[in-house]
């Protein structure tokens, strides 16, 4: 590794431990020329997924959109930060699981309402209003109907 003071290539591990709950390394070292201390992270490579939009357009995942659009739909409910962060983990998890570098956004977009849909209801609906969306009040009735199965609600006219 090399030195960040010196650009030496030799040092040393002083320390290693687990980080980001065991999804890399971290590691404390000393350059062996210039005794300057600095710490360097490991992590595991993954392979690059593209999202294929509903244009045919093509983009790279990112995480931090996924993030945001969750953050959107769970504002003023009862689901915490840690928990959409833990979302958009499993989420990703799954994507490199499936080893496919190319996920459509409608695939991304159920795996997203399949998370939500046993937390919360209001975020599960404001999500699906944008990823699906929504052009009408028919479209929301019909959504909030997969919630109650056995009461059909009010059709609006």
């Amino acid at each position: 590794m090399q030195c960040p003071s010196c650009q030496n290539t030799d040092s040393r591990v002083l320390e290693s431990r687990s980080a980001d709950t065991g999804k890399s390394v971290r590691r404390r070292r000393e350059c062996l020329n210039c005794d300057f201390r600095f710490t360097t992270y490991e992590r595991v490579e993954t392979v690059p997924i593209t999202v294929i939009k509903r244009s045919e357009s093509k983009e790279t995942f990112s995480r931090s959109k996924l993030l945001n659009g969750l953050i959107r739909a769970c504002e003023k409910t009862c689901i915490d930060n840690q928990k959409i962060e833990s979302i958009v983990d499993e989420i990703e998890i799954q994507l490199q699981q499936r080893n496919m570098k190319e996920v459509s956004s409608s695939d991304l977009g159920e795996m997203v309402l399949g998370q939500l849909k046993g937390l919360s209801e209001v975020a599960y609906i404001r999500f699906a209003s944008v990823y699906r969306q929504f052009n009408g009040i028919n479209d929301f009735v019909e959504t909030l109907e997969t919630f109650k199965p056995d009461k059909k609600l009010a059709t609006v006219i």
